[in-house]
């Protein structure tokens, strides 16, 4: 018989490796960061994002009105046309009350003015001057009846719009009508170059109280006092809106108060009358830049945080998976222990 020759040992064939394998740890930390991520995209995009909608409490802004009109001038004792008009709104959250209910609760002061009482010093001295306190669901910005509220108001907007404001009409609350009034979606429109959604309406002559007045002011002679009715009117409600935000970005309007003997069909003394009240320069920069903010933020919660989570837990959970496969125990070609001889 016949021996067959042993290869030498610098003729065995050699196993070769496939690299270095990364430690277990670091694939098991890479695909359960990736399942994080796809957890955590659609939980941004459907439950942080709308609890991040909630009107604000600690609010404390200022709105400017100007343009020009006609209105009562008390030392003249007669209506003086062609004047130039300030309406002012301030508003202040009050975060107290609102933390207390859990509503946003807001103090606003409205004056008119002209130049003759501008700056105002005292707010007596204006043409007109209101207190009051709103109070609303800080998700769907719809009026609560709580915390001193004063007035009673109802509708959908009033200082704001709710948020994901749709091309639809909506329900406005007119403090002078002391009623709502509709106000049709009218397209879209820019403000300072930031693009809004525009609603627009009007209010007809409608009789909103009376006031005790001198007879002779209203046509009534040979009377010392009589209850004149008060009648108001709007010319037109122009707003603009952000969108995601429901921040009012532009707001013209055209008031119209005046006066009525008892029963009167035709008005007899005009209080105030304007065709266009509307937003200054520095106010609608100013909304524009804060609608343009927290619109920002929102965007960023609801749309792009999650896209960038999204992609990136699906790219980290395949690579993930890929280096845990890689793990894995593989079959090792073994070598016969027993060499065959030849017979």
């Amino acid at each position: 018989m016949r021996r067959r020759a042993r290869p030498s040992p610098e003729h065995r064939p050699v196993r070769r490796s496939s690299g270095p394998r990364p430690p277990l740890a670091l694939p098991l930390v890479v695909l359960g960061l990736g399942v994080f991520l796809l957890v955590l995209a659609p939980l941004l995009a459907w439950y942080v994002e709308p609890r991040a909608q909630r009107t604000p409490v600690d609010i404390d802004t200022t709105t400017v009105f100007t343009g020009t009109g006609t209105y009562f001038d008390t030392e003249r004792i007669e209506p003086v046309s062609g004047k130039k008009l300030t309406i002012t709104r301030q508003v202040r959250g009050d975060v107290a009350d609102s933390e207390r209910s859990g509503r946003a609760v807001w103090d606003v002061s409205t004056s008119v003015d002209s130049d003759k009482s501008l700056p105002a010093a005292d707010p007596h001295d204006s043409l007109q001057w209101t207190v009051e306190r709103w109070v609303t669901d800080r998700r769907t910005n719809k009026p609560v009846h709580c915390c001193q509220e004063e007035p009673y108001f109802e509708g959908e907007a009033y200082l704001k719009f709710p948020f994901d404001v749709q091309k639809r009409s909506y329900i406005w609350w007119d403090n002078t009508l002391g009623s709502t009034v509709t106000l049709k979606y009218d397209g879209k429109k820019r403000i300072q170059g930031y693009e809004g959604l525009k609603f627009t309406g009007t209010v007809p002559a409608t009789k909103t109280g009376t006031r005790l007045v001198p007879g002779s002011l209203v046509g009534v002679e040979d009377v010392g006092q009589v209850l004149a009715e008060e009648w108001y009117a709007n010319h037109g409600i122009e707003l603009v809106a952000d969108q995601r935000t429901g921040r009012i970005i532009y707001a013209a309007i055209g008031p119209r108060k005046t006066l009525r003997a008892p029963g009167g069909e035709e008005d007899a003394v005009t209080l105030l009358d304007s065709k266009r009240i509307a937003f200054d320069t520095e106010t609608q920069k100013e909304q524009v830049e804060l609608a343009d903010s927290d619109s920002g933020l929102l965007r960023l919660v609801g749309r792009t945080l999650p896209l960038v989570a999204g992609i990136t837990g699906f790219v980290l959970a395949v690579t993930g998976a890929v280096l845990v496969a890689r793990r894995r125990p593989r079959p090792e070609a073994h070598e016969s222990s027993q060499q065959s001889l030849t017979m």
